[in-house]
């Protein structure tokens, strides 16, 4: 099956590397010459684990390309895959405009020899299956393929002739005959994208036709049947057999991906609320999060309270819904709620600080972390830089180290006069506090003793609760956790 995948980023990428590993013969595009020509390479423009390696695999087999052609791609693919940025706007709205560059050009490009499947797999609005058709509809009408396919079928039409091949091929064509639109949304976390593509919890397939649901259901069949040899960089997980697909129409389709993530906000945002009165009332959020998430109706996951959660997704797909409901006159006051908790979270730290060092100004404090979440260099809406910038505000010198992002920190945001450090220890020299952000593992196993030794102030805020109070206490440091 050809498959084109449009958009590079982290689902684009990474959809489109997999389904190569699977067999798919696969072209990948993006209008970043750079960026294909690293990827031609071998190299992986993002960082994200094992997929180099994949990268490398497919362009060796021969079936995994990268182009910015997008007509010879388009061309020559059943399945069209658009992954391109929806990023927020000011307004909260998701910012479609590359999607409609996409589709009114994906159907401009089709061959019109065969009926191609688009497919969104960016995160887009209720709806937005409907605009994507009309889009690519507008790009057909442009097309001289299409064109001359109608004019043949008007001709044939006229000539009353019904018996030829052309005349039973193209009389009464319509734009459905060349191509359908279907709702793919993606569900991978960044850091475990591979293992999420591979082994998902669910497939989610929105169409209005059979036949699109059908060949996206054999697309994936490796993945729902679970047919395929796992790379060494993705072991398969122990019992894993298949994986459930659910067919439905598109808007139901595209509200799943909102409602997963806004749900997921939630969680966290609920954790952290829990964990703000667990320290008015001297509880630990730790324990308390063991006990009612061992009930089956709420489980563990995402229950971590800390300085709230950040990335590309949650904050522009809770914002993404809100302005949903707005349009249709609906307040959704959860979701403001979880958005505003998320807000406030973030400044927890701070406060934290203030408490043990009273002073700000003129202190040193190091940040243990920049990338949003561990095992990625995306700082898109992370909480350190929200940090950062209240601590200098206030006057600090701000010091940071992240074992991935700190070269992509330096270069997105020159403004922010951080002073970035190569390792935990240079990091600490001179700080009066440590604020642990980003959960990375290597901070977990801190030789404590050795951190103090090169430091003014003996302070650690632990911003995601990864370490042991009484063993960090016992090194002779002031501890203060999220809840605790």
């Amino acid at each position: 099956m050809e498959v084109c995948v449009v958009g590079t980023g982290y689902v684009g990428l990474v959809t489109g590397t997999c389904l190569a590993y699977l067999g798919r013969s696969v072209v990948c595009v993006d209008i970043d010459e750079r960026k294909i020509q690293m990827l031609r390479e071998g190299k992986s423009p993002i960082y994200e684990p094992g997929l180099d390696q994949l990268i490398t695999t497919g362009v060796q087999r021969g079936n995994l390309r990268f182009s910015t052609d997008l007509a010879s791609a388009v061309k020559e693919s059943e399945v069209i895959f658009i992954a391109v940025g929806t990023p927020p706007l000011p307004t909260g709205k998701a910012d479609l405009s590359y999607v409609k560059a996409v589709a009114q050009s994906v159907g401009r490009a089709m061959d019109c020899e065969r009926r191609c499947i688009v497919v969104n797999k960016s995160t887009v609005p209720i709806g937005s299956g409907n605009w994507v058709e009309m889009l690519v509809k507008e790009g057909l009408q442009e097309n001289p393929a299409y064109r001359e396919r109608l004019a043949m079928s008007a001709a044939a039409g006229q000539s009353g002739s019904t018996t030829t091949t052309v005349s039973r091929k193209l009389n009464g064509l319509k734009p459905e005959d060349v191509f359908l639109v279907a709702s793919n949304p993606e569900f991978l976390r960044e850091g475990s994208a591979i293992t999420d593509t591979f082994y998902p919890d669910r497939i989610v397939i929105g169409a209005t036709d059979s036949y699109a649901a059908e060949r996206l259901r054999a697309l994936y069949e490796p993945i729902v049947e679970q047919t395929f040899l796992a790379p060494a960089s993705a072991p398969r997980p122990s019992g894993f057999t298949a994986v459930p697909v659910v067919t439905t129409d598109l808007a139901s389709a595209e509200m799943i991906k909102y409602a997963a993530n806004a749900f997921l906000a939630t969680k966290i945002s609920f954790a952290n609320e829990i964990a703000n009165i667990c320290e008015r009332v001297g509880a630990d959020i730790k324990e308390v999060v063991r006990g009612f998430g061992l009930d089956s109706r709420i489980g563990p996951k995402f229950l971590n309270a800390g300085v709230g959660w950040g990335g590309s997704c949650f904050g522009k797909d809770v914002s993404a819904i809100i302005d949903i409901a707005n349009e249709y006159n609906y307040e959704p006051e959860l979701l403001r709620s979880t958005v505003s908790v998320n807000k406030r979270q973030r400044h927890v730290p701070v406060l934290k600080l203030q408490e043990v060092l009273k002073i700000i100004k003129g202190k040193t404090i190091g940040l243990l972390g920049l990338a949003f979440k561990p095992e990625t260099d995306d700082i898109r809406d992370a909480p350190a830089l929200e940090i950062a910038r209240e601590l200098l505000e206030m006057g600090a010198r701000v010091k940071a180290y992240d074992p991935i992002a700190n070269e992509v920190c330096a270069k997105q945001h020159p403004d922010l006069k951080i002073e970035y450090a190569t390792d935990a220890i240079s990091l600490a020299e001179d700080c009066d506090a440590l604020v642990i952000v980003t959960e990375w593992e290597e901070f977990q196993y801190l030789d404590l003793n050795q951190v103090g030794e090169v430091m003014n102030g003996k302070v650690l805020v632990d911003g995601r609760n990864v370490l042991d109070p009484a063993a960090v206490e016992a090194a002779g440091f002031k501890y203060r956790g999220i809840g605790r």
